[in-house]
């Protein structure tokens, strides 16, 4: 059978829809379709039931009314009884449908106007789809476009088959784009929105060097050597980590190229931006002073939970250190996860000094001695009286100037100082209504009942519903810089495990969980561990 001129017509229109905006033909015929039985219903009346079916070779258009079979006809236009049903086609059961063809019919210039506005929202709906499909895979990836526009300091990007978005604010410093400029920027977010995909972009994201790192250095693409930790101050200056898993690369040296070529090309993509190239390292002490480079460290003290290291150096080395307005110790800090403190030697020695006098006028005041008695326990590295009064007795006799006699007294006291201030606890904790019972949940004191007591802390239910951040604090990195929030057990030297572990008793204690179900966290933490334990290299 030949094909009519319009029905061709009807087939090479859905093809050249369908090519340029790059979606499947036959989305366009179902939008032919819908748009046909639309136009079909205000002809035929809008609650009649109207299926329309485009031949995809031949184009025909074939319309057809469906009739619900059904035992009573409340309906004539979209019901049919069984009986009747029946006769056109003898299997026929209730909740069938039945297909009356309808003659074709011309479109009116209303009709012919609303069956154009369904095919355009339907290909456009489509078009969106494929763009949203195409691009949400490619979040993390680099792409190239050209720009479109500048709206209010935005970037619009042509990316070919979509556009994107670069705001203002995840643009370089000082950069300008004008129409026709050709832009290389990270996918960060792709997200549905009423008016279509929305793909953000930036130039200011960490993973930005990273991924231009990988386009240059080889061995970061094929995996050889990892970068580890990306920090930016964007179009100024950049830290980032790397590590090699072949012994004999130097991920440095490699990420640095001959001459300087492969990180002056990634330098150049970001307007001048200085790099310091740094050896990852599985010694947390050790990475920090690599992230501080390029100034030199004397010494570091860690302190694992509350994730905090003081770092002390020379002191002609401490404008160094800190960096232009607090750069490159910033930086540092956003590379490695931790809070890092800097001092110079000259300001570690007066600290300790102060420590010293600090700890021989503590000792003083509480076992009632002269200043040199108070000297020479704070000298020979005691830091509480918990330590003078449960020490061996024989680690007291040994001190220079101590005689037996003289060590039983100097713990005797001890002992009845920290008596003194477990009662003072106590009396504490009673006036601030803290139950007896939380006094049972092993790892509790005395002091740390005064402290839950003045958190509101007052029962074991409280305790079994508190988090552990709740008991040790927190670091808040939303803002500019990390600021460290306070827990109810600030002060007390307490580890996020035995946090932990308080509160898991305080809630077998409480019956919310049984001894039992305590060891099953533990075996999947050791489980997973194991698993999460990197490969040395």
């Amino acid at each position: 059978m030949a094909v009519s001129a319009n029905r061709l017509e009807l087939l090479q229109i859905a093809e050249a829809v369908a090519r340029e905006k790059v979606i499947d033909k036959g989305i366009v015929l179902e939008a032919m379709e819908d748009a046909i039985q639309k136009a079909a219903r205000s002809r035929y009346g809008q609650e009649t039931e109207i299926r329309a079916e485009i031949n995809p070779k031949s184009g025909d258009i074939r319309l057809s009314r469906l009739m619900l079979v059904v035992d009573q006809v409340e309906n004539d236009n979209i019901e049919i009884a069984v009986e009747d049903a029946r006769k056109r086609n003898p299997a026929a059961q209730p909740g069938d449908y039945i297909a009356d063809t309808l003659p074709p019919f011309d479109f009116g210039r209303i009709a012919a106007q609303s069956a154009k506005q369904v095919i355009v929202q339907k290909v456009r709906d489509a078009e969106r789809d494929r763009q949203y499909q195409e691009y949400k895979d490619r979040i993390g990836d680099i792409v190239n476009g050209l720009v479109k526009r500048v709206e209010y300091g935005n970037v619009i990007v042509d990316l070919g088959r979509g556009e994107a978005i670069v705001r203002r604010d995840e643009l370089l410093p000082r950069e300008l784009f004008r129409p026709g400029d050709r832009v290389r920027a990270y996918v960060y977010d792709v997200r549905r929105e009423p008016r279509g995909p929305q793909i953000f972009l930036s130039r200011t994201h960490p993973q930005f060097m990273a991924k231009l790192f990988a386009q240059e250095v080889p061995e970061i693409y094929d995996g050889v050597i990892e970068v580890k930790a990306v920090a930016r101050d964007p179009g100024s200056r950049a830290k980032i980590a790397v590590i090699s898993r072949d012994s004999s690369i130097d991920p440095v040296g490699a990420c640095v190229g001959m001459r300087g070529s492969r990180v002056q090309a990634v330098v150049q993509e970001l307007q001048g931006e200085k790099i310091d190239i740094i050896p990852w390292s599985f010694d947390n002490a050790t990475f920090i002073v690599n992230a501080l480079q390029p100034a030199e460290v004397v010494k570091v003290v860690l302190d694992e939970d509350t994730n905090k290291i003081e770092v002390v150096v020379p002191d002609d080395q401490l404008s160094l250190a800190i960096g232009r307005r607090g750069q490159n110790v910033r930086l540092a800090s956003q590379l490695t996860g931790w809070d890092i403190d800097i001092l110079t030697e000259a300001e570690e020695s007066e600290r300790r000094q102060k420590e010293f006098l600090s700890r021989t006028q503590d000792f003083m005041n509480a076992l009632d001695v002269d200043e040199t008695l108070g000297q020479l326990l704070a000298a020979e590295g005691f830091t509480s009286v918990e330590e003078i009064a449960y020490v061996e007795l024989s680690e007291l006799s040994t001190i220079e100037g101590f005689d037996e006699d003289t060590a039983t007294e100097i713990q005797r006291r001890a002992q009845d100082y920290l008596a003194r201030i477990e009662a003072e606890h106590d009396a504490k904790r009673v006036e601030l209504g803290v139950d007896d019972a939380l006094r049972e949940v092993p790892g509790v004191t005395t002091a740390m009942l005064v402290a839950f007591g003045e958190n509101d802390i007052k029962t074991v239910e409280d305790l079994a519903g508190c988090a552990t951040d709740d008991l040790i604090g927190w670091i808040d990195r939303s803002g500019p810089e990390p600021r460290r929030e306070a827990g109810a057990l600030d002060g007390f030297e307490v580890s996020r495990d035995e946090a932990e572990s308080m509160i898991m008793q305080a809630r077998v204690k409480a019956g919310w969980i049984d001894e039992a179900d305590l060891a099953q966290p533990e075996a999947a933490a050791e489980d997973e561990d194991a698993a999460s334990e990197p490969a040395r290299v």
